[in-house]
């Protein structure tokens, strides 16, 4: 087989998700895995979601993708973290079972029709005459599409570091590619040099938990996939223990030997997910720092110890886990490590992430310096669709900051690049209360199913939901007595009102929400939480949402003004030299997204603005 319409390159996140993208929307796809024991590997820590993160699986399972789903299949444990604090920052997080996660993502990618998955290395990339693109792979075989999505995440050259040992090896000991860089730079790309790296694994055997606090899972939350109805099933716990004094003169009195400081580490590692050393020289005054102990699998008695990454000697990270409170017997069954890797500077690319001198070449994943599963598939979403969307010769799809936290990522990476490897935070969205886990399908759904990824059935839960949105609301204007709800009113710390009132009403007090309404009174029971919570927040937020929206619109007016491809910026007055200098090379599509760009200051805008009115007025008389 030699010919396809697409060639996914790599078999991450990122690459599940493109080439998922792809073959439901007709296309006959490639998928290639240097290794098919990699597909989907969770090569870090055995969860998904968290921090804004989870928001992004929402999202990537509302336009038809596979990670929310796959997620709900296959964890162990569920949370919602930041419970305590408003919806703009609550997030999904998940154990998943890294075996689980990994069998079922490939047993969906082998059964997927126009889907073809295979073991190979891509060495290099050729494009022909006539627009396609041939992929030579190591084994001497040559396969041509019209396009490629690249999703090789940490792989290019890649190499651990443990101490003075490096071994030019991928994530886990997989295969790296050691060609493709080299190929991408023959097509002028631009690479950067990035860093990351991962905990040890203990046997759970070895470690005393019950010097440990104990993390349990929620079961009346909401799940990663909007297809999934049941509650989810927590099958294990994880576990809460800290640094100490003790841990931090072990890594000091070994710094010389910590590669991230003695130069061994040449790319550039996540500020958000540093190394333990690292955090010990950067916040020393602090007296300890909180570690997680997560269960891989529940066929294995590996346990990840979240918050203690480290590149440092083995000798020294034995001395370092056993200083650990519950951790003093710990046996290590895989070591620490660094990893670095070649990515390419994002700033090449569109939003539409395609890249911009190179028609029907996509990036997707940690290729385009960005660090986390979530952030990788939310792009191999986007290039799936956009290169399906490339064969159909339709206009490609571009999320706006106020679509979702998609649109967020991706905005950021090719319009102000990245100097680290970018992680998704809430703080990164300016309309986070607005781009929830909750309604991440009412923002989505209809564009999943406008470019042909939502199914039918998708669809049809999909306007299920809206229905049983617009009932709960009818039920906002019940009223009740005040005789009816004094009582409720005291028990719940609320001033009684002094005539009856309706259930919004009620719902507008600080104590008192929409279950406690529902568990009092029962007006709810024939609906499930989803909807529930949903309304509770729609309301209890009203104005802020108000607000908010009020924004977007504002936003948009920007964006709605269009930058035509072929505006020369060079040819007006009025624009500064180093805003022109940067226009030009971020080539953005409108003055929204210019805005944006680093260097480009109001006054320009304001200029840019009215040259861009000007250029197209001079278009239309010249017709």
């Amino acid at each position: 087989m030699k010919d396809f319409d697409a060639i996914v390159i790599g078999a991450g996140h990122a690459g599940c998700e493109a080439a998922l993208a792809l073959a439901r929307t007709g296309n006959k796809t490639l998928l290639l895995s240097l290794n098919l024991d990699s597909v989907a590997f969770l090569a870090c820590n055995p969860s998904i979601g968290g921090t804004a993160k989870g928001q992004l699986v929402c999202e990537i399972d509302a336009l038809g993708g596979e990670m929310g789903i796959n997620t709900d299949k296959t964890l162990i444990q569920l949370r919602m973290l930041n419970q305590g604090k408003g919806p703009a920052v609550q997030s999904l997080r998940a154990q998943a079972d890294k075996i689980e996660y990994h069998n079922q993502m490939k047993k969906t990618l082998e059964n997927t029709e126009n889907l073809f998955l295979r073991q190979g290395e891509a060495v290099e990339i050729i494009e022909n005459n006539d627009g396609t693109k041939t992929v030579k792979l190591a084994v001497g075989k040559d396969v041509n599409a019209k396009v490629i999505v690249f999703a090789t995440g940490v792989y290019l050259k890649s190499r651990i570091i443990i101490g003075d040992y490096t071994k030019e090896v991928g994530p886990n000991g997989f295969s790296n590619a050691e060609k493709l860089s080299d190929s991408l730079k023959n097509l002028g790309i631009k690479l950067l040099r990035f860093k990351t790296g991962t905990p040890a694994r203990v046997n759970g055997r070895s470690v005393d938990f019950s010097k440990l606090e104990v993390q349990c899972g929620e079961d009346n939350i909401q799940n990663f996939s909007f297809m999934t109805k049941s509650k989810p099933n927590n099958k294990a716990v994880c576990y809460l223990t800290y640094t100490n004094q003790n841990t931090h003169d072990i890594i000091k009195e070994n710094l010389d030997k910590a590669p991230v400081f003695s130069g061994l580490i040449k790319g550039v590692g996540p500020r958000y997910c540093p190394s333990i050393e690292t955090k010990i020289v950067r916040f020393a005054d602090k007296e300890r720092h909180q570690l997680f102990l997560e269960p891989e699998s529940l066929s294995t008695n590996e346990i990840y110890i979240q918050g203690f990454s480290t590149s440092m000697p083995v000798d020294v990270q034995e001395k370092m886990i056993h200083s650990v409170k519950g951790l003093e017997n710990a046996e290590i069954m895989r070591d620490s490590y660094a990893i670095e890797y070649d990515c390419i500077e994002p700033t090449q690319l569109l939003p539409t992430l395609e890249l911009k001198n190179h028609k029907g070449l996509f990036f997707a994943g940690q290729i385009n310096g960005t660090s986390g599963y979530e952030e990788a598939a939310a792009q191999g979403i986007i290039a799936g669709i956009n290169a399906s969307l490339y064969l159909q010769n339709k206009e490609q799809l571009v999320l706006k900051r106020s679509d979702g936290y998609i649109g967020v990522l991706i905005d950021d990476i090719v319009t102000k690049g990245t100097n680290e490897p970018y992680r998704m935070m809430t703080s990164r969205a300016e309309y986070r209360l607005f781009l929830r886990s909750d309604n991440a399908d009412l923002r989505l759904t209809e564009i999943g199913r406008k470019v042909g990824l939502v199914s039918d059935e998708r669809w049809k839960i999909y306007n299920d939901k809206k229905e049983k949105l617009s009932e709960i609301f009818n039920l906002l204007n019940t009223k009740y007595k005040l005789s009816e709800i004094k009582d409720f009113y005291i028990e719940n710390g609320e001033n009684p009102p002094k005539e009856s009132v309706t259930v919004k009403d009620m719902l507008k007090r600080s104590n008192i929400d929409a279950f406690k309404i529902n568990n009092r009174f029962k007006i709810f029971e024939n609906f499930d939480y989803e909807i529930i919570n949903e309304m509770n927040i729609m309301v209890k937020y009203e104005g802020y949402l108000k607000q908010q929206e009020e924004e977007i619109e504002k936003f948009k007016k920007n964006e709605k003004i269009i930058i035509p491809e072929n505006f020369d910026y060079r040819k007006y007055h009025g624009l500064r030299i180093e805003a022109v200098e940067k226009l030009e090379q971020i080539k953005p599509l409108n003055i929204g997204q210019a805005s944006r760009v680093s260097g480009v200051s109001p006054a320009d805008i304001a200029v840019l603005s009215v040259l861009v009115k000007k250029f197209s007025k001079e278009n239309i008389d010249n017709k």
